[in-house]
């Protein structure tokens, strides 16, 4: 059966001969596909099927039909699952490469959209390049399986890094403050404003901020994570807003996305929000307000839907009234305002907080899980905790690694705890000697006990500022966190 293709026809400033060779070459084409490929079709403006090669007519039996009467004039989309022609001659693209599986096997196939002298479609051709690639293109096909499971095993890791660590029940006590605390994370969860988590360092306000995240309508879509005092003041606009190409020396050559661009839809933490510098509280203020920014080196607005959790250490109002921090950024962001006590607040809760950090103390190190005798709990109730529950952690953690005893009591922590309080070491009178017992103590412990205690002063002497207090100790912000992190201050 001829088929009916339009001819080609030559452009006006051709030679009218030449009209004839291009018919001609036409129709060379149409045989050589047509005896090229593993089987091909033809399909008009309405998705029709007017014809197919003989070599398609081998698949009919698989698709179920007897002959050729029973499938040429059908819609395409009635009589072959999966097939794209149809869009093509709704969309006039072609798809040049795609694998098709149906009933009649899995197929490597093109799609052409037909088009007349004005450049309208009228139809479509459809071609099987190779049937059972699974054999004849094994390579490649294995190559491209190879590829779409590192992309699956690669999105899978990425929403398992985004995903909240904790719920409002994570947040442990009994104690009144801290009922308190859950009762209004359930409630600003519900709600989508801007939520202000304030509270000394170790109080759990990152985990209160993955809680609420959890407990929102917005627990599906990414939570991102940023500490803003823990990048360079240079990086921090990139890494908030991200960049354009070529936007500052270094910067990657496809540009990059900012946290802002990454939360789309979720939440972003933005953790010691009160070390966020001047220059850019006025760009985050404006997000707030407008939900838009501008990238680095760009000039174009972005728009995201973002709902921010800040949270910080330092007494922002103060920060406010001394001029180091926007009077307007703090009311935005205070619109939701959570305190979070200490744990010299809530010290009913120390009991239950030892046994739920025992349990992940013993699980992440393979330790056996560890009791505390009732001396020990009422030793632990009377310590100040200035690193709140991230000390009391770090307590644990070294009176578990110390002692092969499954029961500890309050001789365990005795040594472990600083001079000056309940239980701690006793405060020593200068001498020329140390004391033969301090001495033969562990170098490491004493070492770390030294560190602690500066680092403690130093905080203190800078008001709790991260960044004073490490150019103080004359060490990197980086250093600084990792040691406020072992201290648990």
């Amino acid at each position: 059966m001829a088929a009916q293709v339009t001819p080609l026809r030559p452009p006006p400033q051709l030679p009218a001969d030449l009209d004839g060779v291009l018919r001609l070459a036409a129709q060379s084409m149409f045989d050589h596909l047509a005896e090229a490929a593993a089987g091909m079709m033809l399909l008009d403006r309405e998705h029709r099927i007017v014809w197919i090669s003989d070599g398609y007519k081998r698949f009919l039996p698989a698709l179920g039909f007897a002959g050729e009467h029973e499938f040429v004039g059908r819609r395409v989309e009635e009589v072959v699952p999966g097939t794209l022609l149809a869009q093509v001659i709704d969309n006039g693209r072609p798809i040049l490469v795609d694998l098709l599986t149906n009933k009649a096997g899995t197929f490597i196939v093109s799609r052409l959209p037909l088009r007349d002298a004005a450049g309208e479609v009228i139809g479509a051709i459809g071609l099987v390049l190779a049937d059972h690639p699974e054999t004849t293109l094994q390579p490649l096909l294995h190559k491209f399986a190879a590829l779409q499971q590192q992309l699956d095993d690669a999105r899978r890791q990425l929403s398992e890094q985004r995903r909240p660590k904790y719920q409002i029940s994570s947040y442990v006590g009994n104690s009144f403050e801290a009922q308190e605390v859950k009762r209004q994370a359930r409630r600003v969860a519900q709600l989508d404003a801007t939520v202000l988590l304030l509270g000394e360092t170790g109080t759990g306000k990152e985990l209160l901020a993955h809680a609420i995240h959890a407990a929102s309508p917005r627990a599906g879509k990414p939570l991102v994570s940023i500490n803003t005092a823990a990048i360079p003041e240079a990086l921090l606009e990139a890494e908030l807003f991200g960049a354009v190409a070529g936007a500052y020396t270094g910067a990657e050559r496809k540009g990059r996305d900012g946290k802002f661009a990454i939360a789309d839809g979720g939440t972003l933490f933005l953790d010691e929000i009160g070390d966020m510098p001047l220059a850019l509280q006025s760009k985050l203020l404006r997000v707030l307000q407008e939900q838009e920014f501008e990238p680095l080196g760009s000039n174009k607005m972005r728009r995201v839907d973002v709902r921010v959790i800040a949270a910080t250490s330092r007494e922002l109002s103060s920060m406010v009234a001394a001029g180091t921090f926007r009077a307007d950024l703090y009311y935005r962001l205070a619109v939701l305002p959570i305190r979070l006590p200490s744990l010299r607040e809530r010290n009913e809760d120390i009991e239950l907080l030892a046994e739920a950090l025992g349990e992940d103390i013993a699980r992440r190190s393979g330790m056996p899980l560890r009791t505390l005798a009732p001396d020990a709990v009422a030793l632990l109730r009377q310590q100040p905790w200035p690193g709140n529950i991230r000390e009391l952690r770090n307590l644990l953690e070294q009176a578990s690694m110390m002692s092969d005893e499954l029961h500890l009591g309050a001789r365990h922590f005795q040594g472990l705890l600083p001079a000056g309080t309940p239980g701690g070491a006793a405060a020593q009178a200068p001498q020329a000697t140390a004391p033969v017992e301090d001495v033969l103590r562990p170098l490491p412990q004493q070492i770390a006990e030294l560190e602690r205690r500066a680092i403690a002063a130093a905080l203190q002497h800078t008001g709790g500022n991260k960044v004073a207090t490490a150019k103080l100790l004359r060490i990197s912000r980086a250093a600084l966190y990792e040691k406020l992190a072992l201290y648990g201050l």
